[in-house]
């Protein structure tokens, strides 16, 4: 666990993704404003605040609770993005710049969760 949850790259590649997925809700039809973007505004930010509440613990099992946490918030974010994309409200090279950021977060919660499973 890290003294400052800034200082946690999986923190900073989440905080990044949700930065990106303001920026591209912005452009959603102004009826999905309290819906699809909401929600996945909500799911994105969940990631990074489960993160930092989880490295503020003192315990790593209750770092990994938090973490796993994070991995469903992530994975509800990733629908919610396909979703957006179905829907016409997400351009093809957004999504996937979103998507492959997301995967990459995937990988380092796995990685942190065999860490303090170990």
């Amino acid at each position: 666990m890290a003294n400052n949850f800034e200082d946690l790259i999986v923190w900073q590649k989440s905080h990044e993704l949700v930065l990106g997925i303001y920026k591209a809700s912005k452009d959603f039809p102004s009826y999905e404003k309290y819906r699809l973007a909401d929600q996945i505004c909500r799911s994105a930010s969940s990631v990074a605040a489960n993160i930092v509440e989880g490295n503020s613990r003192k315990h790593p099992k209750e770092f990994l609770q938090f973490i796993n946490t994070a991995y469903a918030s992530l994975e509800e974010t990733k629908y919610h993005l396909l979703l957006a994309r179905d829907l016409g409200y997400l351009k093809p090279k957004d999504y996937e710049g979103l998507i492959d950021k997301a995967t990459e977060i995937n990988k380092m919660l796995n990685s942190l969760r065999k860490y303090l499973t170990r």
